[in-house]
C-alpha cells in the first residue's frame, strides 16, 4: 500500500517532537531520558523501520534518512553531555546543527514523497 501525505506528515511531526524535547533538556525544562536517543525507542526511528522501510526500503534516500537520524540522535545525546558539564550556551547553540540535519531529513522525505 502506498504511503500517504499524512503518513510523511506524521514522520515530520515525529521530527519536531524530537526537537521540542531536546530543546526542553537544554533549557532545564526536563531531564535527559536515555531512550530520547536511541533509534529503536525514538519516534521517527520507529516510523522509519515500522512505516518507511517496509515501503520503501530499497531507496537511497530511505539509507540517507536512517543515517541522519543517527547523526542528529549522536549529536543530540553530545548536546545534553555538553550541557551536563556546565557549557549550557554552547549546547543551546548546538541546536542549529540539529536544524540542519532535520532540514536534509526533510529533504529526503519529501523526494521519496514525490518520487515514491
Amino acid at each position: 500500500m502506498e504511503l500517504t501525505a499524512l503518513d510523511f506528515q506524521q514522520a515530520r511531526v515525529k521530527q519536531v517532537l524530537f526537537k521540542s524535547r531536546l530543546r526542553s533538556v537544554l533549557y532545564g525544562v526536563r531531564e535527559a531520558e536515555p531512550s530520547l536517543f536511541t533509534l529503536q525507542d525514538n519516534p521517527l526511528g520507529q516510523w522509519l523501520n515500522a512505516v518507511l522501510k517496509p515501503q520503501y526500503g530499497q531507496r537511497p534516500e530511505v539509507l540517507g534518512i536512517e543515517r541522519l537520524i543517527r547523526q542528529t540522535l549522536d549529536t543530540g545525546q553530545a548536546l545534553v553531555r555538553q550541557h551536563q558539564r556546565g557549557e549550557m550556551e554552547q549546547a543551546r547553540a548546538g541546536l542549529e546543527q540539529i536544524e540542519r540535519l532535520a532540514t536534509e531529513i526533510d529533504q529526503l522525505l519529501t523526494s521519496v514523497e514525490r518520487n515514491g
